[in-house]
């Protein structure tokens, strides 16, 4: 488990991947790469008519741009995932615990070379297991850190206050894209922030909420209806339950349908 600190002196967890499952999740990747390769390869293999050391060049750099390119460009489309991670339900995080900016996806992915040094990422192997976040070069550069996204189980809606007012449900189309860019480890903490909410110190309590407020605002702007007049802390609320899916119109205990990130 990696804690996560705040700045305020709240504490989150989140589950470390293993290098084990890690390289398991490279290997399906690999098998990915390996198979676009072979199939550019057979088209490379057409410039062979015109120029061999054309056609060599060419490889060259297909092949550097679809290992680099694969890896930067599905954690960057895929919030942290590409087909192994996503098989294996692993993610790469900010050491932070949020999403990634996109030079930590492209610094980590070119030091994929350093790793992977002499072979079969020996370095980056060696590096992860001495390493009490399991981290290898690229995620030391890069400030990440890949953790287990364990499938979203349904919160106590009682302790969220689910009960109330969700505002987000006015506007089903920026409601779905919110609940699309939401990560599973974003609506996670959001989720132990509400828990947790009466544990917190009036000052804490603003600050946690008006930074998690703060994120979430800045990946869809709902219209001033649906915003204005509520606090950091319901807009928070609105989130997770707009992610989980909380229904408004059971009897007796809530239930939550499962968020499909």
């Amino acid at each position: 488990m990696q804690n996560i600190r705040t700045p305020e002196g709240v504490v989150f967890s989140l589950m470390l991947a293993s290098p084990i499952i890690r390289m398991l999740a490279w290997l399906v990747d690999l098998l990915v790469i390996g198979t676009v390769t072979w199939i550019l390869r057979m088209v490379v293999g057409l410039f062979l008519l015109v120029s061999m050391d054309f056609a060599v060049a060419l490889w060259f750099i297909i092949s550097f741009i679809v290992t680099i390119g694969y890896g930067i460009c599905f954690e960057w489309l895929w919030n942290g995932q590409t087909f192994g991670k996503r098989l294996l339900r692993l993610r790469v995080v900010d050491e932070g615990g949020l999403s990634l900016h996109f030079g930590q996806i492209v610094v980590r992915n070119l030091l994929r070379f350093v790793d992977q040094l002499p072979m079969f990422y020996f370095v980056g192997g060696t590096v992860a297991l001495l390493n009490a976040r399991a981290q290898r070069l690229g995620d030391l550069a890069a400030g990440t850190i890949v953790v287990r996204q364990p499938r979203i189980g349904s919160p106590d809606v009682d302790e969220i206050g689910g009960g109330k007012y969700n505002s987000f449900g006015l506007h089903p189309y920026l409601e779905a894209r919110l609940c699309s860019l939401v990560t599973p480890h974003e609506a996670s903490l959001a989720v132990s922030a509400l828990v947790r909410r009466n544990e917190f110190d009036d000052d804490a309590r603003l600050k946690v909420f008006r930074e998690l407020a703060a994120h979430f605002q800045a990946l869809v702007k709902f219209p001033p209806e649906a915003t204005e007049d509520i606090s950091d802390e319901q807009f928070v609320r609105n989130v997770v339950c707009s992610v989980y899916k909380l229904s408004e119109n059971q009897t007796g205990k809530n239930h939550v349908r499962k968020n499909t990130l």
